[in-house]
């Protein structure tokens, strides 16, 4: 029924490119150029998704350990994503998520990611959810949940403590400034977890949440982000 509803609508209402405004193509909200040239990520660090001139692990991961197993990312945080991301962010364009959704699950099937007990969207202090009215990390894990069938948690995890923006710091403050940010309620014992969240930077927060998530007895703790910085 889902999916007759969805051809309607469509054909009453077809799609348009949500980068360029072109007609889409297909299921995706996009068209075919803005497909063909979206930012892939390619050759990366298998632990912070660092980019790389050969498949490996990173000179800063090797030094230290993250407290995550492995990051997917699918991009590179440039044109057209980080406009799809702002937008999604800053401008309520929630179709934007489903879109990048879409196409996370399509890359994580390909790969055969080993799929995880659940996705945990990284969460935002109370004050900043009630301005902003919605969480992206959510807004992208949700569909990335019910695509894969690995339920997602979203009341086990807080963030407990408000924190300037990452972006606006330098990346030496970063570190301090999410430190104790988080809390864990219940125990993750043997669990294997999937943080979901929209762009990696320094990797400073999903290190931090990692961190917690561990010291509460999750086994294994991936990273999947729509989009890496280099």
């Amino acid at each position: 029924m889902n999916k007759c509803l969805e051809s309607v609508r469509r054909y009453l209402l077809p799609s348009v490119c949500v980068a360029c405004g072109q007609a889409a193509e297909g299921t995706l909200d996009l068209c075919r150029g803005c497909l063909a040239a979206m930012p892939y990520l390619g050759v990366a660090c298998r632990q912070c998704a660092l980019p790389l001139a050969q498949p490996g692990i990173c000179g800063n991961c090797l030094r230290t350990p993250p407290p995550f197993e492995q990051t997917f990312s699918l991009f590179r945080y440039t044109h057209p994503v980080d406009h799809l991301i702002q937008r999604l962010k800053f401008n309520r364009r929630l179709v934007n998520a489903r879109l990048l959704a879409a196409l996370m699950v399509a890359a994580l099937q390909q790969q055969q990611q080993r799929l995880p007990d659940m996705i945990v969207p990284v969460p935002l202090y109370k004050r900043r959810l009630r301005t902003r009215g919605y969480n992206q990390a959510v807004e992208l894990a949700r569909p990335v949940s019910r695509q894969l069938g690995v339920p997602m948690a979203l009341h086990g995890c807080r963030r407990v403590r408000e924190t300037a923006v990452q972006s606006d710091l330098p990346a030496k403050q970063r570190r301090a400034n999410i430190k104790g940010a988080f809390e864990v309620d219940s125990s993750l014992y043997g669990a294997h977890v999937a943080i979901v969240d929209d762009v990696m930077t320094t990797g400073n927060t999903v290190t931090e949440l990692a961190r917690v998530m561990r010291d509460r007895g999750a086994k294994v703790v991936d990273v999947w982000i729509c989009a890496r910085v280099p």
